[in-house]
């Protein structure tokens, strides 16, 4: 009987070591965050990344943020093909897309531009449903060109993809 309290008593300080262990670590993350966020100044112009080369499906990132009062004021976030056409601007690949998984890149490249200018950091940006792997290299690049902004360098970021 006692093997049993004592049992129970240990699984009940081992399950609120656990709790308060995420509690503290979260804070401790959003602390970083915020800390990492406020010494992180911007600076004033215009920043720009280019993907040297195209994807299996034609496409390369081209990706421009313009900081003004050390704020992103503006996102340009797209994919070009090889005749200068815009991802958000192809009907047929928006259709396609839409239809197998239920967005396009006329409706998430805009939501991911918008949500950086709200957010002001790019791990702040939320996926959008069926454009994962457009988050992962919109945030990833995100973050690039905002550490270009903090150091204010200008030059063009090519990516060798």
């Amino acid at each position: 009987m006692e093997f049993k309290t004592g049992l129970k008593l240990a699984s009940v300080i081992l399950a609120s070591t656990f709790v308060l262990a995420a509690c503290g670590s979260d804070d401790a993350a959003t602390k970083e965050s915020t800390a990492t966020a406020e010494s992180e100044t911007l600076q004033d112009g215009s920043y720009l990344l280019e993907e040297k080369n195209f994807d299996d499906n034609g496409w390369s990132v081209v990706f421009g943020v313009t900081v003004e009062d050390g704020q992103i004021k503006e996102s340009t976030y797209d994919y070009v093909n090889d005749a200068g056409e815009l991802k958000t601007k192809d009907a047929e690949y928006q259709k396609a897309m839409k239809d197998k998984v239920g967005t396009g890149p006329a409706e998430y490249i805009p939501a991911y531009n918008q949500a950086l200018v709200d957010a002001q950091d790019p791990s702040a940006v939320e996926v959008v449903s069926g454009a994962t792997h457009s988050h992962e290299l919109f945030v990833e690049y995100a973050q690039q060109l905002v550490d270009a902004a903090a150091e204010g360098k200008t030059e063009t970021i090519e990516i060798d993809n």
